[in-house]
């Protein structure tokens, strides 16, 4: 039997609906394969926790983390902080922390649901968005310089040689 252990962090929002409705259905997962078993840890890290403790996850958030096996991250977010304390604070620490360099999202057309693809079928459907996690646009290179009309916003994305050739050219 293959028994994962997994820190679930709903986060805010829409986060929270999402990450119970993935618990659900793995939990019917492991009903129906009789060698899966999850054991799920809920950690309350969020814009919640941040307002009440002043930050987004406690100081040794990283190290509760490694023991486990997964983590399951829902939608973090709130209009009452601005998106750099999300975004430094939780987001950024467990994606760099653990090197999840890449999000991988297949793409599927479902029998019955509506959409702009209905001449093709689900068969003919072969696509998976490939999504960077740790550099691109989440390294942070940039920022404001100058006041009032002579302020200037730059932003710049970093990519490794490691990651480029490493990891993206495996696919």
């Amino acid at each position: 039997m293959r028994f994962h252990r997994i820190a679930v962090i709903a986060g805010d929002g829409i986060g929270k609906e999402v990450i119970s409705e993935g618990v659900k259905c793995l939990n019917i997962l492991s009903e129906i394969l009789a060698d899966i078993r999850f054991e799920f840890e809920y950690f309350p890290w969020s814009s919640e926790y941040y307002l009440q403790n002043g930050r987004m996850m406690p100081e040794d958030g990283l190290e509760i983390l490694k023991r486990f096996d997964a983590i399951y991250l829902g939608a973090v977010g709130d209009p009452r902080i601005p998106d750099d304390i999300t975004l430094h604070g939780l987001l950024l620490p467990i994606k760099m922390g653990f090197d999840l360099y890449v999000g991988l999202r297949p793409v599927f057309l479902f029998k019955g649901v509506e959409s702009p693809l209905t001449h093709v079928s689900e068969e003919e459907i072969d696509i998976v968005v490939v999504r960077e996690n740790t550099e691109g646009e989440y390294s942070n290179i940039g920022g404001i310089v100058g006041i009032e009309d002579r302020q200037l916003a730059m932003q710049g994305s970093f990519y490794s040689k490691r990651s480029s050739k490493d990891h993206y050219l495996r696919f």
